[in-house]
């Protein structure tokens, strides 16, 4: 190990007893400068020292402060000794991070004659009262000794003790801190000092420009950054990096497996020369041993530990690998037995790039989710270590697909990353930026790490690294992902967190869609019975309440939206309440009144939250919009929603039978009214929820399961193209779903791969699609016979509400369908389409265009006026 310059370890004078006042490195005990008295004598003599004030263990994993200790030490003559080597060997065996890691000054203790210093002895300028720590080391023959470590600590520890108390990086735990404390704990206690990572910075600039131009090192490449300190993840105190080294001695993989030791030693005495002539902005410390070359660098509050690694440069001069590259590597792991992912060093460049230009908010809930796991390990000291790179993944995936914005609640991304902690057994975690499905080796390598036990979490750049592999650590953190979710809320059901899966579906084989489905896509049976137990009391209290001093009174009330047709999903849906009051005489009578009439359901509302107890949350908007009403209904103990919005409507289908339809004169008026008023399509909508959910609610099962998959879909693509244009409604999505299983399947029973596959290839031929039904309207009456064939004839995308005919969901170029498009064709190349033994799922075979005579339709005028269109259009 390369010694500190003088500067840093030359003692500064003797004490009157003839002890020796040694300066120790600021990391010592993390806290400011320790200045330590070095007692020795060259006599047997035993001394007994009373301090009554704090000490602190430094060679131990303890990191809290004990009080009124009473030791007896025994001092002889001891040999000069290195306080780097035993303090830092010792830390490493102990587990330590925070003290017994750190690197002491290399300065050896000089034998001196002298006596005990007592406890009242002073220095000018010094409080008498001192705060002693004690620092335990092997010395000679396995032999061990005690040094007592005098020093003045009082303002640099009480600064630090605040800290502590307030939540600080060393000493508070996380449970204690409140969630709207967490940022400041990061601004304050995790992110790195900037001048301190600015000098690290330049030092490792100036270490990796010497490297690559030394001559001493002709087979240097380049140089790439990785690790904690190359992905920018580097919390304040410790940390790590690597220092990879691109060589052209390295021909390919398999030349990971030779020796290195002769290609280390020239990068280490590069590093000596680079130590020893440069003046770098940190201390560096070197050490080659076991043939692994090692450095670090060391600010006032910040210290990093590099690896050294020389690798083959796998890419050359291309920014991505490519599938040629993948075969080499698949061919190499095979060739030398090698474990999959040992060569992952050779994609460092990739690796980092991963984790650039991403919000500074994503690294600081690394940062806090690296913390949390850090308590976790000192608290679980038998468990193997996890990857801290697993760790920065998962938190990457959380984010991307539960949230994507750069502004977001820190606390609702820790939950989330700890919620999919708590998941581990269904962790399925990979991306396709740098490798993909259509290269037939890089295919065979996912579908075997995709059919592999839980958890898997790729590496974005070797498809063959599993970094999640490790179930025993994985089991122990699940533990303590749900005591600190718990402590958040003891009383209370989980906070939010953001609707994140442990696995996409895009990572799911067509053969398990189903189970997909199962597991998280349909609600809590449980807590669909309590909303509908909680909605029929809200409906009959508002029925009874509502309008006390006034002859108006609620008719019906409806339950529309998902909720309605059985299709909710699981981690959160919409819903419509509908209340017919039968002051709404009319269509318009609902624009006019429809203020006044809200207001009194807010009203009535809020007392039936006030008397009511339910068996689940029930919570009113406090977004006091005139036109807009909404409460949600929330379980009490699981991470479940629905949320609902009041609508009030014109009761125009009356009381409806089961199995009727409306009379042919509803929608002869509903069309004049259309087309004489500046209303666009479905506007009135409402007023045939009843009928819209009758149209769902009574498929068979399983295809209200595929059209649970659909939304899920959906939202995906909705969250990822949301800023770039409007897409098209969800309703328009499940009714495509139906058609589809209508056309191509009607089984009760079918493959979800098949139908899910046969509705995105619908989606990609929108400009074909015309869709439309005759189950409540039909072609007989002329005012909705011309009303439709004018509807069905407009710029395709056409899907016509079977409840309203003035309701074009596909609303032709109205909604951006060719974004939607253009991620159906990316998904039909997923692993959703493959079967399991990763051949393509098949399609249905579905007409994209619906005609009145496919309908059943046999009206000569209606026959005449479609064939001519599409004449024209042919």
């Amino acid at each position: 190990m390369t010694p500190l310059s003088d500067s840093h370890c030359r003692p500064r004078d003797f004490r009157r007893d003839g002890s020796l006042r040694a300066i120790c490195q600021p990391q010592a005990i993390g806290s400011g400068r320790l200045e330590a008295w070095v007692l020795e004598d060259s006599k047997q003599w035993m001394h007994t020292w009373e301090d009554w004030g704090r000490t602190r263990d430094v060679g131990s994993s303890s990191h809290g402060c004990r009080s009124a200790l009473a030791s007896h030490q025994l001092c002889r003559k001891m040999p000069s000794v290195s306080l780097l080597e035993h303090s830092r060997n010792y830390g490493r065996k102990s587990g330590d991070r925070a003290i017994g890691s750190e690197w002491f000054t290399s300065h050896s203790v000089q034998r001196r004659e002298g006596g005990m210093p007592s406890a009242d002895s002073r220095r000018p300028g010094r409080q008498p009262q001192q705060m002693r720590c004690e620092l335990r080391m092997s010395v000679g023959r396995a032999r061990e000794w005690r040094i007592l470590l005098s020093a003045d600590l009082r303002s640099t520890v009480s600064s630090r003790q605040d800290r502590w108390a307030s939540g600080g990086r060393w000493g508070s735990h996380l449970y204690t801190v409140q969630p709207e404390k967490l940022e400041e704990l990061i601004q304050n206690s995790l992110r790195p000092y900037g001048e301190c990572q600015k000098q690290i910075d330049d030092t490792v600039n100036a270490v990796c420009a010497f490297l690559e131009d030394t001559r001493q090192i002709p087979q240097v490449i380049c140089v790439a950054k990785g690790g904690s300190y190359g992905r920018k993840t580097v919390l304040r105190g410790n940390s790590n990096g690597t220092i990879v080294i691109f060589v052209s001695d390295l021909e390919q993989f398999q030349d990971q497996k030779k020796s290195q030791d002769e290609i280390l030693s020239k990068i280490w005495q590069g590093l000596k020369t680079c130590q020893l002539t440069m003046k770098l902005e940190a201390r560096m410390e070197i050490q080659k041993l076991h043939g692994r070359l090692i450095f670090q660098l060391s600010t006032k509050w910040q210290s990093i530990t590099f690896k050294v690694l020389p690798a083959y440069n796998a890419l050359g001069l291309s920014e991505k690998p490519s599938p040629q590259i993948y075969r080499e590597l698949k061919r190499a792991l095979d060739m030398t037995k090698a474990l999959p992912g040992e060569f992952s060093v050779c994609f460092a460049e990739p690796q980092q790039k991963f984790f650039h230009n991403r919000p500074r908010k994503l690294t600081d809930l690394i940062l806090l989710a690296k913390y949390w796991y850090q308590q976790c390990q000192a608290k679980l000291k038998e468990s193997p270590p996890l990857p801290m790179y697993a760790l920065e993944l998962l938190t990457v995936y959380a984010w991307e697909q539960g949230c994507g914005a750069e502004n977001f609640d820190i606390v609702e991304g820790l939950r989330t990353v700890l919620g999919l902690i708590k998941q581990q057994e269904q962790l399925c975690v990979y991306w396709i930026v740098n490798y993909n499905f259509e290269n037939d080796t890089v295919q065979n390598i996912l579908l075997s790490q995709l059919r592999s036990s839980r958890p898997v979490i790729l590496d974005p750049a070797d498809p063959t690294n599993n970094v999640g592999k490790d179930k025993a650590c994985w089991q122990m953190l699940q533990q303590e992902a749900h005591s600190w979710l718990s402590c958040l809320s003891p009383n209370e059901p989980p906070g939010p967190s953001w609707n994140v899966l442990p696995a996409p579906l895009y990572a799911t084989p067509g053969h398990l869609l189903d189970k997909f489905i199962k597991d998280f896509l349909q609600p809590d049976r449980n807590f669909l019975d309590q909303i509908a137990t909680a909605v029929d009391i809200i409906c009959r209290f508002l029925q009874k309440n509502c309008f006390p001093h006034s002859a108006t009174r609620v008719q019906k009330t409806v339950k529309g939206g998902s909720t309605g047709k059985g299709t909710a999903l699981k981690t959160g849906s919409d819903a419509d309440l509908v209340v017919f009051p039968d002051s709404l005489k009319s269509y318009t009578s609902q624009k006019s009144e429809r203020c006044s009439i809200i207001k009194e359901i807010r009203k009535q509302l809020e007392a039936c939250q006030q008397e009511k107890k339910l068996e689940v949350k029930f919570e009113i908007s406090k977004w006091k919009a005139p036109r807009v009403l909404s409460f949600s209904l929330k379980s009490r103990v699981l991470n479940e929603r629905v949320d609902f919005d009041v609508l009030p409507a014109f009761n125009v289908l009356g009381q409806l039978n089961s199995g009727s339809i409306p009379s042919p004169k509803v929608y002869a008026l509903l069309i004049d009214l259309y087309k004489s008023s500046d209303a666009e399509g479905g506007e009135f909508s409402t007023r045939f929820t009843e009928l819209q959910c009758n149209f769902v609610a009574f498929r068979p099962t399983k295809l209200k399961d595929l059209i649970r998959l659909v939304k899920h879909w959906y939202k995906q693509c909705e969250r990822k193209l949301k800023q770039k244009g409007s897409l098209p409604p969800k309703y328009a999505l499940e009714l495509l779903t139906i058609y589809a299983w209508e056309q191509g399947s009607g089984a009760e029973n079918f493959d979800t791969a098949e139908g899910f596959r046969t509705v995105l290839e619908l989606v990609t031929k929108y400009q074909q699609l015309c869709v439309f039904w005759t189950v409540n309207y039909n072609f007989e009456d002329e005012t909705v016979r011309n009303f439709l064939l004018t509807q069905i004839q407009r710029t395709r995308p056409v899907i016509l509400d079977p409840a309203d005919p003035t309701g074009d969901v596909g609303g032709g170029d109205r909604w951006c369908w060719h974004l939607l498009a253009k991620e159906a064709t990316e998904w039909l190349s997923s692993f959703c389409f493959k079967d399991g033994t990763g051949y393509p799922v098949r399609s249905w075979k579905v007409p994209t265009v619906q005609t009145p005579g496919s309908c059943g339709c046999s009206h000569p005028e209606v026959l005449g006026s479609w064939n001519a269109n599409a004449r024209r259009n042919f």
